[in-house]
C-alpha cells in the first residue's frame, strides 16, 4: 500500500469521541476550501460505524452548507433515524468552529434478490497506456501557482487517468462530457465498507467542473468560484477501488450561476457499480 493511500485510510478512518460522535484530521489538497470527497467520505465513515456489518450503504444524499478548512478537524455527529426489518437510516451533521459544514442522510440495505438491469457502459479506450492526469498537468507545471504546484503535482491515493482530457488552460470550448479511469493507488483491505468510503471519497472529483467545459472555463482560472451545494450517491452493488473503474460524467444543464452534473460508474467488465449527481457553484468572479 502506498504511503498516501495509507493516509487517506487512516483519514477515514475516524477517532471515537462519544456515542454517535467522532471525529476526523482533514487535508489539504490546494483548493480554496476542504475538499468535499473527504466530507463525504467521512461523513459515510461515521454513519457506517453505527450500523450493523451485514448492512451496507446503497444511498447518500448531502448538502455542504459552508466552506470548510482544510487546516482543522472535523467532527462528526450521527443521529440513528431508524433500523427497520430491512433498511437503517442515518442523519449525519459535520461540524467546524461550532458550524455546521455538511448535513445528510445515508441509507443502508442487506442483501435481497430482486429485479436486475442496468445502463451501458461507454465504449471508451482502456486506462493501460493512458497518462495520469498528474502527468498531463505537469506539462503546464509553470503556469501553475507556487503553493498548490506541490499539492496538485504529488502523489494521490487515487489514481486517475482521463480519456478525454481537457487542457485546463487552453479555455476552448467544449461537450460537457468526461470519462476517467480511477483506482486507489495500491492494495486495500477486505473490508467492504472502506471500498464505499473511499467510492464516496473519489465521486466528488471532477464532477461539478463537467458543468463548466462549454464555456471554456476551469477550476484552475482563478476568475472561477466553483463548490459542491449538494452531493447524491446511490452504490449498486459490490466494488472494489483497488480495480480500474470508469467514471463517466455528463452535464445536462448549467444556469443561474449554478451547474448540474450527472456521473455513472461502471467496473472494468462494464458492471455499473454505482450513479452520481451533484449541483455546484459555477460563478464568475467580478474583477476589483
Amino acid at each position: 500500500m502506498s504511503r498516501v493511500l495509507n493516509d487517506l485510510l487512516a483519514l477515514l478512518e475516524l477517532e471515537p469521541i462519544e456515542e454517535n460522535l467522532f471525529r476526523g484530521r482533514s487535508q489539504d489538497l490546494g483548493y480554496r476550501q476542504l475538499f468535499g470527497g473527504q466530507v463525504l467520505g467521512q461523513a459515510l465513515s461515521a454513519a457506517s460505524k453505527t450500523v450493523e456489518p451485514s448492512r451496507h450503504v446503497h444511498s447518500l444524499h448531502g448538502y455542504f452548507l459552508r466552506p470548510g478548512d482544510a487546516g482543522m478537524p472535523v467532527v462528526y455527529t450521527v443521529d440513528r433515524v431508524r433500523d427497520g426489518g430491512s433498511f437503517s437510516t442515518r442523519r449525519v451533521v459535520a461540524i467546524q468552529k461550532g458550524q455546521p459544514i455538511f448535513t445528510g442522510m445515508a441509507s443502508f440495505h442487506g442483501e435481497e434478490p430482486g429485479f436486475t438491469h442496468q445502463a451501458t457502459m461507454p465504449q471508451v479506450a482502456g486506462p493501460e497506456g493512458l497518462p495520469s492526469d498528474i502527468e498531463l498537468l505537469s506539462r503546464n507545471a509553470h503556469r501553475l501557482a507556487e503553493r498548490v504546484r506541490e499539492k496538485l503535482l504529488g502523489e494521490k491515493p487515487i489514481e486517475m487517468r482521463p480519456v478525454n482530457y481537457m487542457d485546463p488552460f487552453a479555455r476552448q470550448p467544449a461537450e460537457p462530457v468526461k470519462h476517467i479511469w480511477f483506482r486507489a493507488n495500491g492494495d486495500l483491505p477486505e473490508d467492504p465498507q472502506v471500498h464505499r468510503y473511499l467510492l464516496a471519497y473519489a465521486s466528488d472529483f471532477s464532477l461539478i467542473s463537467t458543468a463548466v467545459l462549454p464555456h471554456g472555463h476551469s477550476i484552475l482560472q482563478p476568475e472561477l468560484q466553483i463548490a459542491s451545494l449538494d452531493h447524491a450517491l446511490w452504490i449498486h452493488g459490490d466494488l472494489r477501488m483497488s480495480d480500474w473503474h470508469l467514471y463517466s460524467m455528463e452535464s445536462p444543464w448549467s444556469g443561474n450561476a449554478r451547474g448540474l452534473a450527472n456521473g455513472r460508474i461502471f467496473t472494468r467488465d462494464g458492471r455499473l457499480v454505482a450513479s452520481v449527481t451533484q449541483e455546484g457553484l459555477t460563478r464568475i468572479r467580478q474583477p476589483k
